[in-house]
């Protein structure tokens, strides 16, 4: 490390970004089951910020393990990497004053307390998408529960690998109670405060 000079305090900074995008930057980290929602009210939610004028980043598990992380298995320690670079990813985002929208798993109060140190307290905004293992299964929109079930898939978030909800969590919406729509729209509304240039 001796040889790394970081230039950090020498660059354009956020606070200017963000004067040019005329809004605020902050990170939403979405936590769920595996077909709990999250990819689908990540997607919605980025598309109604958009139409509002916000620019935005989608951060997606999946996608995030078809390029940065691809070389990342599902080991305990591989899992907790492809979070610390996925977090470093957001960060970098946020620094260009854009609104980032990172939808992934997350299982243990650990990893996340790990993404917000690296992110930051108060540009982190962990949001809870709640849904059963039950209600997860039964979409299952990957087919990855039946194969867990069958035992085809080893350490499974939910089933033989841990999962722990959030337990205050900036925001939180039930997917097996709320519409899609309702998930989003009390999302776009919370975050339109966080996210005004004006205040």
């Amino acid at each position: 490390m001796e040889n790394i000079h970081p230039i950090f305090d020498t660059v354009l900074q956020r606070e200017e970004k963000e004067a040019l995008l005329k809004q605020k930057s902050v990170v939403v980290w979405m936590v769920g089951l595996s077909g709990s929602g999250k990819s689908t009210i990540a997607r919605a939610l980025e598309r109604k910020l958009h139409e509002s004028g916000r620019l935005t980043q989608l951060l997606d598990g999946d996608n995030m393990r078809t390029g940065l992380n691809n070389n990342l298995g599902f080991s305990e320690a591989d899992r907790t990497e492809n979070l610390r670079r996925s977090a470093e990813a957001a960060k970098l985002f946020l620094n260009c004053g854009i609104v980032t929208i990172c939808s992934f798993i997350s299982p243990v109060a650990e990893v996340r307390e790990q993404a917000k140190n690296i992110i930051g307290e108060k540009d982190f905004l962990e949001l809870s998408v709640k849904c059963s293992f039950d209600a997860c299964a039964k979409r299952d929109v990957k087919g990855l529960y039946k194969k867990a079930l069958n035992g085809e898939i080893k350490n499974f978030t939910g089933l033989d690998a841990p999962f722990e909800v959030p337990e205050n969590p900036w925001l939180e919406v039930d997917t097996e109670k709320q519409s899609l729509e309702e998930c989003v729209d009390i999302i776009y509304r919370e975050l339109s405060r966080k996210t005004d240039y004006r205040q």
